[in-house]
Formats: structure tokens, sequence, C-alpha cells
């Protein structure tokens, strides 16, 4: 396994281990550690990717790997999210993540369509815009989370939680944007007789 494939395997560990910080009950540090649990799985994402390229490490199993690292990833930082809307002012709507659920598995079962007739779907490049903004709407919401966690006052945080808000609605667009672009590239698999 290259390296760029163990990346992929870390940012599937590094999400086990955030989702599991986030279920410690009544710590005011678990939303912090969390957020540099994906920080660094973030960093994963994107170290993963440049290598594959630099150096031609681009594999099959890369191919299928880094996507769905990145969908484990992101997933469980929205239901984390959805989750603590208890402490939030400014709520994560379930709905916006089931849309962006609903796309992630929509385009997994693309990627096994292929993948049952000898094609490998590689990642497109509005899908890494997708997975960009996931991760940057993402990192909003668990500072905010942090912050609230740790009741810091500080001045200008109100406007950080509209632009969060803005975030995940930008977020919601991008995805399923990119969703769709992803069915009417390959319309053809999923109309295929054989």
């Amino acid at each position: 396994m290259n390296l760029p494939n163990r990346l992929s395997v870390l940012r599937l560990i590094l999400s086990v281990v955030f989702v599991g910080l986030l279920s410690i009950p009544h710590a005011e540090w678990t939303a912090t550690a969390a957020f540099f649990i994906f920080v660094a799985a973030g960093l994963t994402d994107f170290f993963d990717g440049y290598l594959a390229r630099k150096y031609n490490l681009i594999t099959d199993l890369g191919k299928l790997l880094d996507p769905i690292a990145d969908k484990i990833m992101v997933s469980a930082a929205f239901i984390e999210l959805v989750a603590y809307n208890h402490l939030m002012p400014v709520e994560t709507p379930a709905w916006i993540v089931i849309a962006v659920l609903a796309r992630e598995f929509s385009i997994t079962g693309l990627r096994s369509l292929a993948a049952a007739k000898g094609v490998i779907l590689a990642a497109e490049r509005i899908g890494k815009h997708k997975t960009i903004s996931q991760i940057v709407t993402a990192l909003v919401g668990l500072a905010l989370l942090s912050c609230r966690q740790w009741q810091v006052t500080i001045s200008g945080l109100d406007y950080a939680f509209t632009l969060y808000q803005f975030l995940l609605y930008l977020t919601l667009i991008i995805t399923v944007w990119s969703g769709l672009a992803y069915f009417v590239k390959n319309y053809q698999l999923v109309l295929a007789k054989n």
C-alpha cells in the first residue's frame, strides 16, 4: 500500500477518533480535541491527493479509498454537529445533512455500478470543490461548537455564526450541484442494459 493510500486509511481512523471524542459526555475539551482531529484528517485529504498526483502514485484502490474516506469524515462531522444543535444558537439543519448524505450515498452507488461494469470513476474537480466546501463548513461549525463548550464570548462571534449558516447553504448548493454533474456525466452507466 503506497503512502497516499495509507493517508486515506489514516483519515478513516481519525474519523473514528473524532466521533469517539464527541461521544464523551459533559467534557468541555471534547469539541476542541475533535476540531484538531478533524483538521488533521482534512490535511491527510490534501496530502494524499497531492502526493498521488506529484509522484504518479494513483491507484485503483486510491480512486475508491480516497472518496470513501472523505465521505465518512465529512458525514461524521455533519451528523455530530446536528447532535450538538442544543449548544448552538444557529442550528445545523438535519435536512441539509440528509441532502448531503443522500448525495454521498448516490455517488457511492454510482461508483459501485461503474465498478460492477469494470469502470473506475475517479474524483472529479467539482467533487473536490464539494469536499473542500464541506470541510471548511464543518471546521467553522466545530470551531464554534468548541467556543460554545468553553463558553467563550468574544466580539464578532455572532457574525461567525451567521457565516456558518451561510456556509451551510453554500455547501448544500455545491454538494447537490456536484452530485447532479456526476450523474449527468455518467448517465450512460445508469442507462446501460449490460
